[in-house]
């Protein structure tokens, strides 16, 4: 379990971000599509970690009425991405107030539709590099992508992806597999995943090879110790 909650069999995830975007104030200047897209993203792969496809989407906007349609088109962006169905989306602006930097916050509410493997059983990648902030949009070509992993769980290709947030990859395998780790990468495993810029996978030992002959260069091996 990450962070997702489980409810009577619906997976809900979230995600958020704040000071990015196109405010005058804001401390990283990005497009409200990118901001958008890539707070969903980490809401997307947080249901993919559960075995989950998402089925709705909230979206809270603390911007203002105007980057409403923005958010949207972020959203229909992400999914798009993934070539897969985009939910329908409902939210709420706060239109009271007016803010001096961008605010949004993405939750998704899908049903399992997988089983997990368990993770101790399968052999580990870290896909993409760890980015955050200015790093998301001058090193894209250093992010995992959404329709790569997708394509690979619909083919079984992996069996298991688990997004690494701000606090590292480290972090995101004592989350995994429930208890301290300890290993090896080309990667930091410290630094922080941002919006999910890299994506741990895992796979049968069967199809290590194939899974890196299918993602490139971009697939890090990860030893534990």
């Amino acid at each position: 379990m990450r962070h997702e909650i489980w409810i009577d069999g619906f997976v809900i995830t979230s995600d958020n971000a704040a000071g990015i975007g196109e405010k005058q104030h804001d401390v990283v200047f990005a497009s409200n599509t990118t901001t958008a897209k890539f707070a969903a993203r980490v809401a997307l792969l947080e249901q993919w970690a559960a075995g989950s496809e998402p089925e709705a989407v909230l979206l809270h906007n603390f911007s203002g009425a105007s980057q409403w349609d923005d958010y949207v088109a972020g959203l229909t962006e992400l999914f798009t991405e993934a070539e897969t169905v985009l939910p329908s989306i409902s939210g709420s602006t706060e239109s009271n107030m007016p803010t001096l930097q961008s605010g949004i916050a993405v939750t998704m509410i899908g049903k399992q539709q997988r089983n997990l493997v368990p993770a101790d059983s399968l052999s580990w990648f870290a896909y993409g590099v760890p980015l955050v902030g200015e790093e998301v949009r001058t090193k894209a070509n250093q992010i995992a992508d959404i329709g790569s992993i997708k394509k690979a769980l619909e083919i079984a290709l992996i069996e298991r992806v688990w997004p690494v947030g701000s606090k590292g990859i480290a972090q995101e395998f004592e989350l995994l597999m429930e208890r301290r780790v300890g290993m090896s990468t080309a990667l930091d495993v410290e630094t922080s995943g941002g919006p999910a810029t890299c994506v741990l996978v895992g796979v049968q030992q069967s199809n290590a090879e194939r899974a890196q002959r299918y993602f490139g260069e971009s697939l890090f091996s990860i030893e534990f110790e």
